[in-house]
């Protein structure tokens, strides 16, 4: 056996050309018409159909925007109010206790961490135990 005359174990394959005579004519085996016999086979994607199902435009739009998680504020932060005061989400955006936009509904929970030292009347927030038994030891109601 000479140089010229190997042959290699695993020739090169060919790709196939498909819709150029032969074999694979015509609509070369991608059946006919429509989405899949096109180039490219780009799929609506399913994420667009929910898209599209979402309506748009003439005043569809959230009546501000609905918090899921509540705004964690502790017992310690109302220090900053006078005594007697109400203590509402409100009244904490305007001390500056919590950030909220405008036309949001603001769920506000008061967590038992830090000492109180005056009464408030705290109201429209939800309150953990801990919380509850300091703001009545100090003098204070909650609604």
């Amino acid at each position: 056996m000479q140089s010229h005359e190997l042959k290699r174990k695993h020739p090169n394959k060919r790709t196939k050309l498909v819709g150029r005579g032969s074999k694979r004519g015509k609509t070369s085996g991608r059946g006919t018409k429509g989405q899949n016999a096109r180039a490219g086979h780009k799929k609506r994607p399913e994420i667009r159909e929910r898209i599209k199902k979402i309506p748009k435009l003439r005043g569809y739009r959230w009546n501000g925007a609905i918090m899921d998680k509540a705004i964690v504020i502790n017992v310690g932060d109302l220090n900053k109010f006078e005594a007697g005061a109400e203590v509402t989400p409100r009244t904490l955006v305007k001390k500056h206790l919590i950030n909220m936009p405008k036309d949001a509904r603001m769920i506000v929970k008061i967590l038992g961490g830090g000492e109180i030292k005056l009464a408030y009347k705290v109201s429209h927030c939800f309150v953990s135990k801990s919380a509850k038994e300091k703001i009545e030891k100090a003098g204070g109601t909650v609604k």
